[in-house]
């Protein structure tokens, strides 16, 4: 994914993410508020910008999954909120989320240890 340059868990509920978007820098800290492994995962940021969203699995198939994600966030200073208004952080999301399928689909499998579940708070 090109906007996430990096996710690293800290532990089972809490991550710090890097980020680059439009030329935009960004590091902060979230929580897992809600994970159900294969079907959601939501997080909240606790640090930095304002920041929330979802992930849902919808199994269409044995081989078949559908995707989709929601992400909300305050955009900050003159050069987000422009970008925003102009929907790149839309087109950003969505070119992520294709290349997100292309690396799963390569791999065939999770990349990620933890699997356990969050339940929501």
């Amino acid at each position: 994914m090109s906007g996430v340059e990096a996710v690293t868990q800290l532990d089972p509920r809490h991550n710090h993410w890097k980020t680059r978007v439009g030329g935009v820098e960004r590091e902060f800290d979230t929580e897992v508020v809600e994970q159900l492994p294969d079907e959601r995962v939501a997080w909240k940021s606790t640090d930095g910008t304002t920041h929330a969203g979802v992930v849902t699995f919808h199994k269409l198939s044995p081989r078949t999954t559908r995707v989709t994600v929601q992400v909300d966030w305050k955009p900050e200073g003159l050069t987000e909120k422009a970008g925003a208004l102009l929907g790149v952080d839309d087109r950003q999301v969505q070119g992520d989320m294709k290349r997100f399928k292309s690396f799963i689909e390569s791999r065939g499998t999770e990349t990620g240890a933890w699997r356990g579940e969050v339940p929501r708070n």
